[in-house]
């Protein structure tokens, strides 16, 4: 553990008005804590789970289109305010990690590729070769396998974009070998039933205001998943003949 809490800073106006307390689920919200290796963040797209994950992101120094302290590369920027209004607790602070956006991962990918014209041995990172001569599945794995190897803090934002549901099982695997090492801390904002089903970590729900603390068989991830695969023709019956 390094990352002890997320702290809201400034005035919260009446009601909790104002940027980025008009975000229902950071409304009166002072601070969200951090209390085991593995913490999700859920919620509906624009409930603010991947704008929260950014702005922690720019305060650990990595770079906002993805990767760690080290890395610098032009992309469409969509950083966020956030960064402004919040802090970090450490104890201790670490300053090693990465940050996975799977939206800019082309653009971090083609970063590694111009940085192995001229160090080489860079690909052993991810995999041996270059990212884009992989399937997107095989190098969002080959980042995970590769690069996630040592004492850190690591934010990603939807790893299941680009993983079967084997590979999302196989990462479950990952996650829990780092975290039996002590020196892996992870922060996810995930939409997968399955790697929300990960024991003993933390869920944030975002669709709540202010946010909570939820249970993994609470989640609307999990209850739909089950009901969908449980009883598909009443599902079927009511989104087809309706």
């Amino acid at each position: 553990m390094f990352l002890r809490a997320i702290q809201f800073t400034g005035k919260r106006g009446a009601a909790g008005k104002g940027y980025p307390f008009n975000i229902p689920a950071f409304r009166n919200v002072e601070t969200i804590s951090i209390t085991r290796p593995v913490t999700f963040f859920i919620g509906e797209n624009g409930t603010g789970k991947s704008t929260l994950l950014e702005a922690v992101a720019a305060l650990c120094g990595f770079h906002a289109g993805g990767g760690s302290r080290s890395h610098s590369f032009s992309y469409q920027a969509t950083e966020s305010e956030l960064k402004e209004h919040i802090r970090l607790s450490w104890r201790p602070k670490v300053t090693d990690g990465f940050f996975l956006r799977a939206e800019t991962f082309y653009h971090f990918a083609s970063y590694i590729d111009e940085l192995a014209k001229e160090e080489p041995l860079i690909l052993k990172y991810y995999g041996g070769r270059s990212l884009h001569e992989q399937s997107h599945g095989e190098a969002f794995f080959a980042l995970f396998q590769h690069r996630f190897d040592r004492r850190g803090i690591y934010l990603l934002d939807e790893p299941e974009a680009a993983l079967s549901p084997a590979r999302q099982i196989a990462f479950l695997r990952l996650l829990w070998q780092m975290e039996q090492t002590g020196n892996a801390q992870f922060l996810i904002a995930t939409h997968s039933p399955i790697l929300l089903a990960y024991p003993g970590a933390t869920i944030y729900n975002l669709d709540y205001s202010p946010l909570q603390s939820v249970e993994y068989e609470d989640t609307e991830h999990y209850r739909l998943t089950r009901d969908f695969l449980n009883n598909r023709a009443s599902f079927f019956r009511h989104l087809f003949e309706g």
